[in-house]
Order: C-alpha cells, then structure tokens, then sequence
C-alpha cells in the first residue's frame, strides 16, 4: 500500500542543472587564458569531487571549487579580478530565479490530495529553503528534508518521520544514484524522472528488473503510474 510520495527537488521539480552549466562556461571564458577548456572541466570536476566531503551539495562548494581550481591551474598568479570574479558568478547562481519543469505544479497538487507528500533534497539549507519558498508548493508537502547526502538510511529515517514507514513509500527524482537506488534499497518504489542535463556525479546504471522500479517521461506521468500501484 502507498501512503507517501517523496520528491527530489533540483532538476525534479525545477531546474538547477542547466545554471551550473551556464556558469561553469562563464568559468571556463574567465580562465581561458591559462588552459584549454577540456583541462579546466577536468581540474574543476575533479575539485568538485574531492570538497564534496567537506562543503557538501550546492552552489557554495561549487564556487569554492572553481576559485581552486583557478588558484591551482595559474599557480597562484590567477589575478584577485578574477577572484571576484567567480565570487559574483556564484552569487549570482544562488539569486537565480527559480523555474518549474513542466507539469510540476498540477502533479504535486493532484498527489497531495490522496498521499503525504515529502521533499528530500540535498544542497545548502537557505537556497533550498528559498526556492522552495519561491516555487508556491511549500504548502503541498507534509515534510521538508534537506539533507548532506541521500543513503538507503536517509530514506528509512525521512519515510518513517513523516510517513508510514519506506516499505509504504515512493521516492520520485531524476537522479538515479541519489533519487532511486538508494529508496529501493530502503524498500521504497523508486520512479526516475529524467532530466535533460545530469551532472555526472549523479550517473549510474538503471536498476533494471527491479519489481519496485519504475521510469516515467516527466512528472505528467507519475499521477497514471501512482494509480495503476493501487491495490
């Protein structure tokens, strides 16, 4: 039986993607001059990785990331223009406007009618709190978890909290690493919803086969696929 819905929020109910995409290209102009842009993605995403354990998700350690990387590429000699620079860049993604994705406002809607719905989403607290705000769905969600990462144990304590327990749960994002492997291995249905623009970090391999795994084209789909789990 399904009693609650959980929801991944950037690049599920609105972009995010394709603005670090814009502004790493930003980057990529700014250190043009030091090393060629296939090097740069390589330094950057490599950064990335590594200050992932110490600033988390989001758009600080992101900015944290391209300012070392910019440091390490010219060997210090990268001009404190420059700096501040990057410094602008990255604000200038945390006051981003939020955008919906198609569909997100009437699915939402309809699935709160008939389920507890919960937002689980990693990043910064204050951006995530701020989009939520800007998006008018706060009031749709029984639960908000914004959390460090997203494990198999993440999902048994959210689903719990605010729920009827994971085994009675669907977690719904476009992040196959994040989203929906680990909610299945909780005992969740796991439905991928996915995005146009992935970061690589979040790339694995679909679960095929799994009883409780699902895929659907975009959120307009998930209402037809919640009813047809009805008992």
């Amino acid at each position: 039986m399904l009693t609650t819905i959980g929801f991944d929020a950037d690049d599920t109910l609105w972009q995010n993607e394709s603005y670090f995409r814009l502004t790493q290209d930003r980057f990529l102009e700014r250190l043009a001059d030091h090393a060629d842009p296939d090097h740069l993605v390589e330094r950057l995403t490599a950064a990335e990785r590594r200050n992932l354990a110490y600033y988390g998700f989001g758009v600080k350690g992101f900015t944290l990331s391209m300012i070392e990387t910019a440091i390490e590429v010219t060997e210090g000699r990268v001009p404190a223009s420059v700096i501040g620079e990057l410094v602008a860049l990255g604000r200038e993604l945390l006051e981003h406007p939020m955008e919906l994705l198609p569909h997100v406002r009437s699915t939402v809607a309809a699935l709160a009618e008939d389920y507890r719905l919960v937002l689980i989403t990693k990043g910064d607290l204050l951006h995530q709190e701020r989009k939520l705000a800007q998006s008018g769905l706060g009031d749709l969600f029984d639960g908000v978890e914004i959390v460090s990462d997203k494990t198999e144990a993440t999902y048994r304590r959210a689903f719990a909290r605010h729920g009827t327990g994971a085994d009675q749960a669907m977690m719904v994002g476009n992040s196959l690493k994040s989203d929906v492997i680990p909610a299945l291995q909780a005992g969740s249905w796991g439905v991928h919803v996915p995005a146009e623009t992935e970061w690589s970090f979040e790339a694995a391999p679909e679960p095929t086969g799994h009883r409780r795994f699902h895929r659907v084209r975009d959120l307009g789909d998930l209402p037809n696929l919640v009813r047809s789990l009805r008992p």
